[in-house]
Formats: C-alpha cells, structure tokens, sequence
C-alpha cells in the first residue's frame, strides 16, 4: 500500500515519492521484533515471555519475533531462555558476556532483519494494549521512533510518590538541558524503525540505562518525528534497579551530551529527513524553500548581533577611536552572528565547512564595514564633531543596509541550498564497517 501525500510523480514538478507501508505477510522475515533485556530474571521470565507471546498471537495481525536479551546473568535466567526459544518458535534467545541494557538493545537491534524494533521491560509493567498504537506509526512510514508515555495526560499511572518525583524531576532536567520535548526518556516501552536505527545508533554511546535518552535527544535534534502514546503503567515494586546509580549515571550521560551537542561535536547532518516524504523538502512554484524560517532566524540572530555590536562598539570608543572601535566591534559581532546563523538560522551542524564558512562570512564582515564606515566617514565630513547619539543613528541606518545584503550572501553564497541527498542503502544489506552478529553475541560489543 502507498500513503500518496501529495499528488502526482513526476520528479521534475518538485513532488518527492510517497512513503510505503511497511510489506505485511511477504516474506519469512517477521514486521516486528520485540526485545526483552534480561539480568538474572529466572523467575520473571518465563511468565512475561508467554503472557507477551499469546498477547501478540491473539491481537497483532503481522508476523513478529520476541528476543530475549540475556545480559551476562548468573543465575538460571539463560536456562529459562533457552527453553523458552525451544517451546515458542516466535521466541529467540541472544546471550551477552557484558551487561547493559543499552549494550543488548544496539546488538540485537542492529542484527536483527525486521523492519520495526521495540523493547519492553521484563516485568510487563505498561499495559499490552499500547504496543500496537505504539508500532502503527512506524508500520504506516509516519513516524520514525515512537515511545510509551506514563507523564501524558491520558495515562493511567500507578507508582509511589519516590519514583514520580524522581521521573518527573529527571524529566524537567532534560527538558531544562537539552531543550527536550518529549515527555518521558525513561519509560520502557519504545520502538523505532530498523533504517533509522541504522543510521542513529553509530551516534549513541551510552550502554546502560542512559541509552534510550541519548537516542531520543539526538533523534530530536535531528528533526526525526517521535510519536508518543500515553499508556497504563504499574509500578513493580520487586524492581531491581538501583536508582541513586542510574540516576547519576543519567545526569553524566546529560552532561556528555549536552556538551558535544554546544560544540557541534555530533554529526546530526547525516540524520536530516532522510527518511522518506517531508513537505519542507518540496518544491512549490513561487514559494522559496525555507524562506519564511529562515528570515525569522536571521532577524532575531541579526537583533541580537547589532545589541552585542553597539555595546561592543560603547565599550571601545572609551578608549579608541570611531573608525577602529567599530572594526573590532563589527568584527566580533560578526564570528558571532556567524556561528548562531549557520547554526540556528540554515541549520548546519558539526564541524564540516566551519571553517570555511566563517571565512566567506568575514568576506559578509567586510562588505559590511565598507558600508559602516563609510557612513562615518560621510558623516564626519559633514560634522566636525557629531555626537555620539548621531553616530549611533547613522550605524544603525548602516547596519540596517548591511543586514539586507548580508542575509541574501548567506542565503545564496555561504549556506546554499543542499542537493538532493543520496538514496541510503537498502535495508538489511550487510554492512562490512560494522561487526557480524555472531561477533556481537561473543564479545557483547
């Protein structure tokens, strides 16, 4: 089946292809694989893996796999695995030499062949009726991550007063932070399409509890659409996490991020839209692609910038000179206004071209000063001495002209227009950069 968002094929009027369902009863390979992380659960298991086994049997119309992801447990939990796979031909054993939540989920899901991948707690606390409105979206193309939500409105949430603050507080971090939008990291019982896994996970280095927040944030932040459904939640009052070491073991990993997120250490480039149709990739006739956007970024940026330019420019005239304290004021302000365009305005991110960028943007920087100064030249030879509220005047008037010139040489010169981005490879085919799953299962890297 075809979701045609907009009409027509034809390449050369603008019209990207439309997205396409994932294939349902083609093939032997399952729609979705559900992936249970495992430490020393001998008890838990075998009653979450049958019970989450007859929910999908009797509801989920596509095939699906259920994987069991034993973190190097020590108790009887492998046992109980193995015979499990052995009994239930949808049930599939992987087994780790390292723990690791975050650890299982990127092996396993990079190894596994079905287009859509999930994960769930082994105690079952969020409800089994949301796994399906939790796949749909990623099933039909609208949407490339999908998490379960306890922190909606609509959700039904059992828990004590410790865990609610807690998760709550957590999330407020994140949202403080990392400018995070969506309402619960920690809940688990998310899901995400396998090329986009393909292309995210390479960027998430955490191994532990912290793992799924990290996916999240840098999936944002790449524009990638998250869809979040509010569920029926249940505390589990046996659980075995350790909170006071996951929360700090947390508030590192959003310290990590957060830092190589300012320094544009991260290359969320590679994760821009390239995952099917997105309407701000068209092309309609008369309407410039991001023109309104980018004039809105480029005119609270350039407001923000002649701020910084006319303290700047106070500041050095106490001690210089009209003609050298507006070059250096300019010139500051200028690296300045060029980073937080290129950034926030054009959204260009990670280091490529940065360089390059800040020199065609001191080329701008130029052209500006030859306007400003200018103008005090003009103005000087007009008064002998004019008055400091009068040259302020003429730079904005100035500045005012520069700007204009200024966003037209961004748009056009420094930060064009990308071309259209290369096909990503098929799904599925074997990767030589990345180990074989056998490899994994062995080392548990």
């Amino acid at each position: 089946m075809r979701t045609d968002s907009s009409p027509g094929t034809d390449p050369s009027l603008g019209v990207l292809p439309a997205r396409e369902h994932l294939p349902a009863g083609v093939g032997d390979a399952p729609v979705l694989d559900v992936v249970i992380p495992v430490y020393n659960e001998e008890r838990d298991l075998g009653p979450c893996v049958r019970r989450l086994h007859r929910h999908l049997v009797g509801t989920f119309p596509y095939r699906f796999r259920i994987t069991i992801a034993d973190n190097a447990s020590t108790d009887a939990t492998p046992d109980v695995a193995a015979a499990l796979a052995a009994a239930l031909p949808e049930v599939r054993n992987a087994r780790l030499e390292q723990k690791g939540r975050g650890r299982a989920l990127r092996t396993v899901w990079s190894a596994s062949d079905a287009p859509v991948l999930a994960y769930m707690d082994v105690d079952l606390s969020t409800d089994l009726n949301a796994l399906l409105p939790l796949v749909a979206p990623l099933i039909s193309g609208h949407s490339d991550l999908a998490i379960g939500s306890r922190l909606a409105r609509s959700s039904r949430v059992v828990r004590g007063p410790k865990r609610e603050f807690i998760s709550r507080a957590y999330n407020l971090i994140l949202r403080g932070s990392l400018q995070a939008r969506f309402s619960d990291a920690q809940c688990g019982f998310k899901a995400i399409r396998r090329d986009v896994a393909r292309v995210l996970l390479p960027l998430v280095e955490d191994s532990g509890w912290f793992f799924d927040t990290e996916m999240l944030v840098l999936a944002e932040r790449a524009g990638l659409r998250i869809h979040e459904v509010p569920v029926d939640w249940v505390d589990d009052p046996d659980s075995t996490v350790h909170i006071v070491k996951t929360a700090t073991d947390d508030l590192k990993g959003v310290w990590r991020v957060g830092r190589a997120l300012a320094v544009g250490a991260l290359p969320l480039d590679r994760l821009a839209r390239p995952f099917g149709d997105d309407p701000r990739d068209r092309q309609v006739p008369g309407v410039p692609r991001g023109l309104a956007r980018q004039l809105v970024g480029f005119c609270v940026v350039g407001a923000l910038s002649t701020l910084v330019y006319l303290l700047l420019y106070s500041g050095f005239r106490t001690f210089t000179g009209s003609q050298v304290a507006n070059a250096l004021a300019l010139l500051v302000s200028a690296v300045a206004n060029t980073a937080a365009n290129r950034r926030l305005t054009f959204g260009v991110r990670g280091r490529d071209r940065a360089v390059r960028h800040q020199a065609q943007g001191l080329v701008v920087f130029a052209i500006g000063l030859a306007l400003t100064s200018g103008s005090l030249a003009a103005l000087g030879a007009a008064s002998a001495d004019p008055a400091h509220s009068t040259e302020l005047a003429v730079l904005v008037a100035a500045n005012l002209a520069a700007t204009v010139l200024r966003f037209l040489l961004f748009r056009a010169w420094v930060f064009p227009e990308p071309p259209a981005p290369a096909s990503l490879p098929v799904p599925g085919a074997p990767d030589a950069s990345r180990p074989t799953y056998d490899h994994e299962l062995r080392t548990g890297r």
